[in-house]
């Protein structure tokens, strides 16, 4: 059988919940009997069914005989422990499936190559490796988290057409068009932190929450080392979960966290500690300057959206520079280029075709 053609299949129901399933990945299955499919779904929420059991489930009631002689594609190994669903592999292998096809192996250590053990003890058949990157990519934030213990890391930030991030005295100025904003609050929906700088903070007074577009509201991320930020700028309205990073307290008081980092050893070291045991898969850096560049400085970033808007300055605070980045996408929102890079030192490399 074709099976490229059924993996991406699994690849497109997968990228439906796209925001949805985080800490979980995306995960997409479809069922072939005779190259013909009878059955799919997809993890369509975090403690929701996985995308295994809701393909099963969608098989209709002529059609479940045919179930122990079709094939299961699923573009991540079937998971092989109790976490809020029982595990997949033992379901696979309960309903005789003959065949398995998967793109990518687990990461997850409660995983990590026991669903296809389980699979093969069981009598069936699995196939490993089939569109592997591009099964990568798709649920790059879930292997960057768990090979690495960090968040996937974003870059984002809008430019003047002669390079600037902002005026010169760092006062608010909107360098984007209408399209690009929606375009950055359906983004915000689809990660699971977004971070800014206290420069940022105190002169833009920015929401940070995805208010323009319908999805979940990311954590919001300010650094404030001496807690200098009014508690009357919007981010402490407690509407949405929000972490303020600084040097003087530990503290919680309903959404409204405030978490203590010593400032006087690596600051983004202790960030992507914190990150990872609260189990944020994915972090969306939005500015400013100095923010952007101390993770670019270090190469501690996987990929960086760039607006450039047609406003000129003539002078300002320079844009950031990347380092070891490859532009994989050039195109127009409205009336700005928009510019997609990867850093060329991650393993998660793009394939062109699939989406950001």
């Amino acid at each position: 059988m074709n099976h490229e053609l059924y993996m991406n299949r699994c690849f497109s129901l997968a990228q439906q919940a796209r925001g949805f399933t985080a800490p979980n990945p995306m995960v997409g299955a479809v069922l072939v009997y005779n190259q013909k499919i009878i059955g799919e779904g997809w993890h369509q929420q975090y403690g929701g069914n996985h995308a295994e059991v809701n393909c099963l489930n969608n098989v209709e009631k002529g059609d479940k005989h045919l179930i122990p002689e079709s094939t299961l594609y699923v573009n991540l190994e079937p998971c092989a422990h109790h976490g809020n669903t029982p595990p997949c592999a033992d379901r696979l292998v309960q309903e005789k499936i003959k065949h398995v096809v998967i793109a990518n192996t687990d990461p997850f250590a409660q995983v990590n190559g026991r669903g296809v053990e389980i699979l093969k003890q069981g009598g069936v058949a699995v196939t490993s490796g089939v569109l592997e990157k591009e099964g990568l990519w798709l649920n790059r934030r879930f292997f960057c988290f768990h090979t690495f213990n960090r968040p996937y890391i974003i870059l984002k930030w809008a430019q003047t057409a002669d390079g600037f991030i902002a005026p010169a005295d760092r006062s608010r100025l909107q360098i984007t068009g209408e399209y690009s904003q929606l375009l950055v609050h359906k983004w915000r929906t689809e990660e699971a932190a977004v971070m800014a700088g206290t420069t940022t903070a105190m002169n833009d007074n920015p929401q940070l929450t995805a208010r323009l577009y319908d999805g979940r509201q990311p954590l919001r991320i300010i650094t404030d080392r001496n807690l200098l930020i009014p508690d009357t700028h919007h981010l402490f309205d407690k509407k949405v979960p929000t972490w303020i990073v600084n040097a003087l307290k530990e503290e919680t008081t309903d959404n409204l966290e405030y978490v203590k980092l010593n400032y006087d050893e690596p600051f983004l070291e202790q960030l992507m500690e914190r990150l990872y045991e609260s189990r944020i898969l994915s972090l969306i850096v939005e500015g400013g300057s100095a923010l952007l560049n101390s993770f670019i400085n270090v190469g501690l970033w996987d990929e960086a959206r760039k607006f450039t808007g047609k406003v000129i300055l003539n002078e300002g605070i320079p844009a950031p520079q990347l380092k070891n980045g490859d532009r994989v996408l050039n195109t127009f929102v409205e009336q700005d280029t928009l510019d997609i890079f990867v850093n060329n030192k991650s393993p998660f490399t793009y394939v062109r075709g699939m989406d950001f």
